[in-house]
Formats: C-alpha cells, structure tokens, sequence
C-alpha cells in the first residue's frame, strides 16, 4: 500500500511539473524572426559574405582610384572607405538601406608647445536607392559594371554611388 501511495504521490507530483512547465511554455513570447538582415547574412547568416565584399572591393578600389582628384583634396586628404552595408527585408530580398563609411583626419604641429593636433572624423553616407530595389539587382548591377561599380546608375535610378557620395563627403 506504502508503494502504491508512493507511486502515486510521485506521479501526482510530476504531473504537476509537467503542466506547470507546458503552461509556462504556452505563455512563454514566442521568438520572433527578424525583419531585416545585414546583406552579407542574406539569404541566410554568412551565405551573401563572399559576394558582397567582392562588390564593396570593387568600390573601395575606385574610390581610392578618384580620391586624389576629387574628396581628398581638401582638409581631409587621407580620406579611407571604411564599410559598405546594407539592410535587406528578409521576407522579400528588398534592400532597406545602405550606407558607406569613411574616415579621414588633418593633423598639425602647435608651434607655441610642440604638441601635435589631430582633427579626425567619420562620415556615413546613404547610398541613393531606387525604393523596392532587390539586392540581388543591386549586387548584379554592380557586378557587372567592374571598376566602374561607383560610376554606374542605380536600378531604378538616374544616380550613381558616387552621385550620393558627392552630397557627404
């Protein structure tokens, strides 16, 4: 008879548990999928890596090639393109946003104490997309235009990433 209580006793008390925890879990927020992801992440985490800083390579490369003879030749003549970044609707491959960083600096010596003085900035730059441009577009065009990435009209647009670049730097 002690056994059998027992028995019971235990299986009362795990019955307890059991529905304890499934209420728990059934009031528990479920996880929420993102909205958007880092275009690099898109379609899924690190699958778009390869081909998007090929693209963002391009870019920096002809940056660096019209730095010289255009942004770089006022105060801040160091100028570095930092990251390329966009955000993509995980839902339907569309692009958010994309911005491009930069960094640059101008520095001189305080002749009265000998110090060295540094102005150093950054600058975001929105990239002037066509609303509802898909990434896969965006990337393709870019693609194809080689060393002229910078130069070349966005989808759906008359502006290029150097026409957005132009109203930053």
């Amino acid at each position: 008879m002690t056994t059998l209580r027992t028995s019971l006793s235990c299986s009362a008390a795990l019955l307890l548990v059991l529905l304890a925890v499934s209420s728990a879990m059934a009031t528990a927020p479920a996880q929420v999928a993102p909205a958007y992801a880092d275009a690099r992440d898109y379609p899924t985490p690190g699958e778009g890596w390869a081909r998007f800083r090929a693209v963002e390579a391009q870019l920096v490369r002809g940056f660096d090639y019209i730095c010289g003879d255009t942004f770089c030749e006022g105060e801040y003549s160091n100028l570095q393109a930092l990251r390329f970044r966009c955000s993509v609707a995980v839902a339907t491959g569309r692009v958010q946003a994309c911005a491009w960083t930069f960094t640059g600096s101008t520095a001189w010596v305080d002749t009265g104490s000998g110090g060295i003085d540094v102005d150093a900035r950054t600058w975001t730059c929105p990239t002037p997309l066509a609303a509802g441009t898909s990434l896969e577009l965006l990337l393709h065009t870019l693609e194809q235009a080689g060393d002229k990435a910078l130069h070349v009209p966005l989808p759906g647009t008359t502006v290029s990433i150097y026409d957005g670049l132009t109203d930053c730097l």
